[in-house]
């Protein structure tokens, strides 16, 4: 995916709002990118414009040859709530990607991804019947059913207790690890960046520059215990004196 001079400014009843300005960026096919930043610098308004959600005021986000100005087949989004519909099952709302695009559900991959996460077992029940965390899992499931190349992340876990974050950031590196999809994941948390990325895009205050692009070189599989680890604390400092001192 490239990204090339994206800027977005909203007219509001208040004025202008100017969300991002000229960010340009090339994601590697299979990497795990992050993009870390201050409250309100646009990372989720870069993100929903590679999912073709929002259109952009100049710039394009290119997919290979695709301009995306609209949801396309290989990007799949999930957002910072499970978003699922209550009045339809487990099985149902995984399905829903697969009615929209008209096309039959493929149920041995549903099957294979319920199996991978726990949820095995759990089809036939209702949202109001699951936990946070089990409602995330659903919610990955129903993004990588339809088997995208580009997976979008909306900061899926910041409303969850620590214990089931650290679950769910455990989980969703080693389905990174086990697909080879291309993961791009919006986070306020400097600890879950270092924990999951490649690379981390660290973006200014409004209006949305790219600050820095830091290169994480940390072994894989990583355990949760590497957060705990000196140099881990070391590198998490310095991203914050990082975002701290340039902060407009």
């Amino acid at each position: 995916m490239t990204i090339s001079g994206a800027s977005k400014r909203y007219d509001t009843r208040s004025g202008t709002v100017h969300a991002l300005d000229r960010v340009s960026l090339e994601v590697r096919d299979g990497e795990f990118l992050c993009i870390l930043g201050p409250s309100g610098c646009g990372k989720s308004t870069l993100l929903w414009s590679m999912a073709g959600l929002h259109g952009l005021s100049s710039g394009e986000i290119r997919l290979g040859p695709s301009k995306i100005e609209a949801p396309h087949p290989e990007i799949a989004m999930i957002f910072q709530e499970a978003n699922l519909l209550p009045w339809r099952n487990l099985e149902s709302n995984i399905a829903l990607p697969f009615e929209l695009k008209r096309t039959k559900p493929d149920r041995a991959r549903i099957s294979r991804l319920l199996q991978r996460v726990g949820l095995a077992g759990f089809e036939s029940k209702y949202p109001r019947e699951l936990s946070g965390g089990m409602q995330q899992r659903a919610s990955i499931v129903r993004g990588l059913a339809v088997d995208p190349s580009v997976l979008l992340m909306d900061e899926p876990f910041g409303a969850l207790d620590a214990f089931t974050r650290d679950e769910m950031n455990l989980l969703i590196q080693e389905i990174w690890m086990e697909t080879g999809k291309t993961i791009i994941f919006i986070t306020h948390s400097i600890a879950e960046a270092l924990f999951l990325a490649d690379r981390i895009v660290v973006m200014s205050a409004r209006p949305g520059r790219i600050q820095e692009i830091v290169e994480v070189d940390l072994p894989r599989p990583r355990p949760i215990s590497v957060q705990s680890t000196p140099e881990f604390i070391a590198r998490v400092n310095d991203i914050k004196d990082m975002i701290d001192h340039r902060k407009v």
